[in-house]
């Protein structure tokens, strides 16, 4: 496995957390936390509990991710 290569999974938001966190429940049935990434940030996409998401995880850690895209 590359050191860049990323997990991509979809799933719904569960929670809203601080500083723009929130517990995300995936399709295959495990819960991770995730932060909004940059872009999303930077273009002000807002994401509210119950959303469909992509949130990509590292390998490395499979309990934190990044949303990538909001459904």
């Amino acid at each position: 496995m590359a050191k860049e290569e990323i997990l991509t999974f979809d799933g719904t938001v569960q929670e809203l957390l601080p500083n723009a966190s929130s517990r995300v429940l995936l399709d295959n049935g495990h819960i991770v936390i995730c932060t909004v990434s940059g872009k999303m940030r930077k273009m002000r996409i807002r994401v509210l509990s119950q959303d469909r998401v992509k949130v990509e995880v590292s390998p490395y850690d499979l309990k934190r991710g990044r949303i990538s895209f909001r459904y």
